[in-house]
């Protein structure tokens, strides 16, 4: 089965994610872009909860990803990350953006600070990918405590060149797979009505040039 489409629409009905070209969303780095993700809003619902960890398990086998660990990335990436270790009977760990800075400064919890990963295959789940940089910083964390971690997979994937090129630099890569795309939301948002011709068309060209999009469209970038 494939679940992309269904993700898709149920992401739009639950409000998860907002399409709104007419009046853009005002993201953290001050661009204005037509397009919200909060994927957060799927843990209300267990069914979506159950569908995402079904899909994740899908692109696990027919990519043939090996994994003795699943990873969560904090703090978007834990319930989904738990909720697929729960469903593959698998160990689960997570990763902060930093250490600690008391304690025992883990930055990998789940496993004692004076152990490491033992080269495991660990599999990293990230909710949302925009330019890839938290993301890579928790492969290289896990890399570092002696994980083998080449696959981060994710609830959804805005597409971005720059995702691309962070993912790419790591040594050795790691590769991206994501239950949803940009492209696949703007056919499920066509084909249910949530756009129209005309809003299909700005959103199109968002994902053309994300960052020069708004100027183009009349919304400058708000400096903070």
């Amino acid at each position: 089965m494939d679940y992309k489409k269904q993700i898709a629409k149920a992401g739009l009905d639950i409000k998860a994610i907002k399409l709104r070209p007419d009046n853009p969303f005002t993201w953290a780095s001050g661009f204005r872009m037509p397009i919200y993700n909060d994927n957060r809003m799927f843990l209300f619902y267990p069914e979506y909860r159950g569908l995402l960890a079904k899909g994740f398990e899908q692109i696990l086998q027919l990519e043939e990803i090996p994994y003795d660990v699943i990873a969560g990335t904090s703090t978007a990436g834990i319930p989904p990350a738990t909720t697929l270790a729960d469903h593959l009977g698998k160990p689960m760990i997570y990763v902060r953006d930093k250490p600690k800075n008391h304690g025992l400064q883990n930055q990998i919890e789940g496993i004692d600070a004076e152990s490491d990963l033992q080269g495991r295959n660990i599999v990293l789940v990230e909710d949302l990918i925009s330019t890839g940089g938290s993301s890579a910083r928790a492969v290289q964390a896990i890399r570092n405590a002696n994980g083998k971690c080449n696959y981060c997979i994710s609830i959804f994937n805005y597409g971005l060149n720059k995702a691309v090129q962070t993912f790419g630099s790591l040594n050795p890569r790691c590769e991206v797979r994501s239950l949803l795309t940009y492209d696949t939301l703007l056919e499920v948002a066509k084909e249910t009505g949530y756009v129209n011709e005309q809003q299909s068309k700005m959103l199109a060209d968002w994902r053309a040039d994300p960052f020069g999009w708004g100027a183009k469209h009349g919304f400058p970038k708000v400096e903070k």
